[in-house]
């Protein structure tokens, strides 16, 4: 089944209308955020009416002190517990990480080592491993082939086999 390619100038028009779509949506969150906020402070703080008296007036301070160290607290409060999900939101994240294996393994580089120096480094100082290669193969004893040739006077066989006419001894010898 062939895919139909969209045309780039239906392409350019589908971006625009997302593009326009998007900028509607986000003014009208602006909107909703500035009239959440009056709301919440025509709620949580009424208009300041000022007492004509001195005792009025540090009645109204002190209750002003105590809403502030409340709100102080609060804030704190939330602080910390955000803090709190941070942390275990970057712990959730590298634990991800460890079990995807997404890491980039670093580029090995060539090491001369000797087989002594390789297991000293795997099994640590603690450790003491000799590999004499040699002491570890196994003995085998050669066998020494006994020739059972017939012991003569070698001059005789030599004088025998000598030149063309031992040649043809030896040739006749086989018929």
């Amino acid at each position: 089944m062939s895919e139909k390619k969209m045309t780039s100038s239906r392409r350019l028009n589908l971006k625009s209308l997302l593009l326009s779509i998007a900028k509607n949506l986000l003014e009208k969150e602006a909107a909703q955020l500035i009239t959440d906020k009056q709301n919440y402070m025509a709620e949580h703080c009424p208009p300041l009416s000022l007492p004509g008296s001195a005792p009025e007036l540090q009645d109204l301070c002190k209750k002003l002190h105590q809403d502030i160290d409340r709100i102080d607290e609060e804030r704190y409060d939330m602080n910390s517990k955000v803090d709190k999900a941070n942390k275990e939101i970057e712990d959730l994240k590298i634990k991800v990480v460890d079990l995807v294996g997404k890491f980039k393994k670093p580029a090995l580089r060539k090491v001369r080592m000797s087989a002594d120096q390789m297991l000293q480094a795997l099994l640590g100082s603690k450790h003491k491993v000799s590999m004499d290669l040699r002491s570890n193969l196994k003995q085998v004893k050669k066998e020494v082939k006994e020739e059972t040739a017939e012991v003569g006077d070698w001059r005789k066989n030599v004088e025998d086999k000598a030149g063309m006419g031992g040649r043809k001894k030896m040739f006749e010898g086989e018929t």
